[in-house]
C-alpha cells in the first residue's frame, strides 16, 4: 500500500471514530450508555407549582432541599429528598428530581407529584406566566395523569417505594427496604443538572 493510500486510510478511520464517539455522546440517554435501572415505575395525578419565594401563589420560600426553584424541580409527599427520574406525559419525556415536599392535601386525594410549572407547561404545550407563576393555554387544566419511572433515589428520608400521601408521614422516615430494581429502562432521560442556592 503506497504512503497516500496509508494516509488516506489512517485519515478516514481516525474520522469514523471521532464519528463513532460523538453518536456515543448525543446518544448518551441510552441505559447501555448510563447504567441507569428503573428503580420504581408508576402512574399518578400530578398538580403544578412554582415557588419563587415572594410569597405570591402560596409558595413558602425555598423548596425544602436547598436548591432554588427551577425547571425539573418536583415536589413529592413521600420520597427523599433529589430522587430523580422522568415523568412521561403523552409521550413527552421530561427528566425531574424531587426538591420539595408535597403536594400536601391534594396527596390524600391521590395527587402524587407536583411538577414544576415550567415542566408542566412544556408537558400540556401551555407557557409559564413568571406574573401569575401559573400555566397559561392549558384552559385551566391544573392536573394530569403522567407515568413515572424512578432512577435514582435520595440519600436521605422517605418512602422509597410507591408514593403515598404527606398526612402519612412517610416523609420523615427513613426507608430501609426500598423498591426492588426494576429492568433496565430502555426510555431513559438524562438527570436534570440540579443548580446549587445562592
Amino acid at each position: 500500500m503506497s504512503a497516500r493510500l496509508r494516509s488516506i486510510a489512517m485519515l478516514t478511520a481516525s474520522v469514523l471514530s471521532a464519528l463513532t464517539v460523538g453518536a456515543t455522546t448525543a446518544h448518551a440517554d441510552d441505559t447501555s450508555a448510563t447504567g441507569r435501572q428503573a428503580m420504581l415505575k408508576g402512574s399518578t395525578t400530578a398538580s403544578y407549582f412554582w415557588d419563587d419565594s415572594s410569597g405570591r401563589a402560596g409558595d413558602t420560600g425555598l423548596p425544602a432541599a436547598g436548591k432554588p426553584m427551577q425547571k425539573g424541580l418536583v415536589a413529592s409527599p413521600s420520597w427523599p429528598l433529589m430522587t430523580e427520574g422522568y415523568v412521561v406525559y403523552k409521550g413527552k419525556k421530561m427528566p425531574f428530581f424531587v426538591g420539595d415536599r408535597g403536594p400536601g392535601d391534594p396527596s390524600s386525594r391521590g395527587v402524587m407529584l407536583d411538577l414544576d410549572a415550567k415542566t408542566f407547561a412544556d408537558l400540556t404545550g401551555g407557557k409559564f406566566n413568571p406574573d401569575t407563576l401559573g400555566v397559561d393555554g392549558v384552559s385551566g387544566e391544573g392536573h394530569i395523569k403522567v407515568d413515572y419511572v424512578v432512577t435514582k433515589w435520595g440519600d436521605g428520608v422517605g418512602r422509597k417505594n410507591v408514593p403515598v400521601a404527606f398526612s402519612s408521614g412517610a416523609w420523615s422516615e427513613k426507608d430501609s427496604r426500598p423498591a426492588a430494581p426494576t429492568r433496565y429502562a430502555a426510555d431513559f432521560v438524562q438527570p436534570v443538572s440540579v443548580k446549587n442556592a445562592g
